[in-house]
C-alpha cells in the first residue's frame, strides 16, 4: 500500500512538472517568441519620434525632409530643393509605411545578382538620420513577378560569404516616395475669400 502511494505521489509530481513546463514553454513562451518574431519582421525597429531627418531619392527627385523646431507649428519641413512645410498626410503615410511595414520574406543572394532585383540602380533610396546621429538606409528595387511586393535592402551589408540580404516589402513604400515636389508640399491656404468673379472662373 505504501509503495502504491509513493508511486502515485511520484506520478502526480511528474505530471505537475510536465504541466508547468508545457505552460511556461508553450503558452507563455509562445507569446514571447511571437513578439520576437514580429520585431524581426519589421523593416526598422526605431520609433517615429527618434527620426530627425530623411532624404528621399527617386529617379525624378531628391528631397531633404527635416523635423521642425518645437517652437514651430510645422512638424516637418522640406529643406531642399526648396524650403517649405511638408504635407502632414504625406509625411504620416511615409512614416507609417517605413516603420510599421513588415518584411514578408528575406532572401540571401550573391551581391553580383542585385541587378536581377533592381537594386543595382534602385527606384528609390530613403536615408534616415536619427536624433542620436545614427543613420539607416532603405533601398527599393523592382517589384516581384506578381507586383505584390518590392525587393528592398535595409542597411545593406555584404556577409563574409559574399551574400547580402534582400527583403520582400509592401509596394506601399513605393507609393509613399514616388511623388512630385508639389505632392510633398503642404497645400497653401491663404485664407483669402474668393471674389464673386473668382468663384465663377
Amino acid at each position: 500500500m505504501m509503495k502504491l502511494q509513493k508511486t502515485t505521489l511520484i506520478l502526480i509530481l511528474l505530471a505537475l512538472g510536465i504541466g508547468s513546463f508545457v505552460y511556461f514553454y508553450e503558452i507563455k513562451g509562445a507569446t514571447q517568441r511571437k513578439e520576437v518574431k514580429n520585431k524581426e519582421q519589421q523593416i526598422f525597429t526605431f520609433e517615429a519620434s527618434d527620426v530627425q531627418s530623411l532624404t528621399v531619392k527617386t529617379k525624378n527627385l531628391a528631397i531633404n525632409l527635416e523635423r521642425g523646431d518645437k517652437s514651430s507649428k510645422t512638424k516637418w519641413l522640406i529643406k531642399s530643393p526648396t524650403v517649405t512645410p511638408v504635407s502632414d498626410a504625406v509625411m504620416s503615410y511615409l512614416m507609417n509605411t517605413l516603420l510599421k511595414g513588415k518584411v514578408e520574406r528575406t532572401l540571401s543572394i550573391p551581391t553580383n545578382q542585385l541587378g536581377e532585383f533592381g537594386l543595382d540602380q534602385p527606384h528609390a533610396t530613403i536615408n534616415v538620420k536619427l536624433k542620436n546621429q545614427k543613420t539607416h538606409e532603405l533601398v527599393l528595387g523592382k517589384s516581384d513577378f506578381n507586383h505584390r511586393f518590392l525587393y528592398a535592402q535595409a542597411d545593406p551589408t555584404t556577409k563574409p560569404n559574399g551574400n547580402t540580404n534582400v527583403l520582400l516589402v509592401s509596394t506601399d513604400l513605393e507609393n509613399a516616395v514616388n511623388r512630385k515636389l508639389s505632392d510633398w508640399q503642404e497645400p497653401v491656404d491663404n485664407g483669402k475669400t474668393p471674389t464673386p468673379l473668382e468663384k465663377n472662373l
